[in-house]
């Protein structure tokens, strides 16, 4: 892969954008798509496919075999509420391939001693996150790409109502 190339994918992937590098099988070749290119893109229906999917693929087209490299933002749990059953999610989210995140004000509860391994926000969800890239593209991936969980207490659930509204679920507990 050609350095330019790479320099590109690296700066969308680290911006939680979804990319997919379009190889000539034939030639050799490469190409980056950014998502905000796709729809210009004479790929587009093929690549927006495989974006869905977030598969990459080996495709036919009229110039020949292409493989689509996709890169697409990973799975993202956000639990609010550093709660008995945010301590058993966490683990299980994890070893399932989420990067999982606990926001809670509550620094008794949200702790590195009681969620190790896991990022831990103590701060008002209001706060925290808007940073956490629960964004358009999270929400509007067809496969979960972020859930939150909100812990049912005054306050928390209205706090991270604006954001919950862009990921693709949400669930109250306690």
């Amino acid at each position: 892969m050609k350095l330019d190339i790479l320099r590109a994918l690296n700066a969308e992937r680290a911006a939680r954008r979804a990319a997919v590098v379009v190889t000539d099988v034939t030639s050799g070749e490469q190409r980056l798509v950014k998502a905000a290119e796709v729809a210009r893109d004479p790929l587009k229906d093929v690549i927006e496919k495989q974006i869905r999917r977030g598969n990459s693929a080996m495709v036919e087209t009229p110039a020949g075999k292409v493989f689509l490299t996709v890169h697409v933002p990973p799975f993202q749990l956000v639990i609010t509420g550093a709660v008995h059953i945010s301590q058993a999610l966490a683990p299980m989210a994890r070893l399932v391939g989420y990067d999982v995140t606990i926001v809670d004000p509550r620094t008794a509860f949200a702790s590195i001693e009681r969620f190790p391994d896991v990022k831990v926000i103590a701060e008002w969800p209001d706060v925290a996150l808007p940073p956490l890239g629960v964004d358009r593209y999270t929400g509007a991936h067809p496969r979960a790409r972020a859930q939150l969980l909100l812990h049912r207490r005054a306050g928390l659930e209205e706090d991270a109502r604006a954001p919950h509204r862009t990921a693709q679920g949400a669930g109250l507990v306690g």
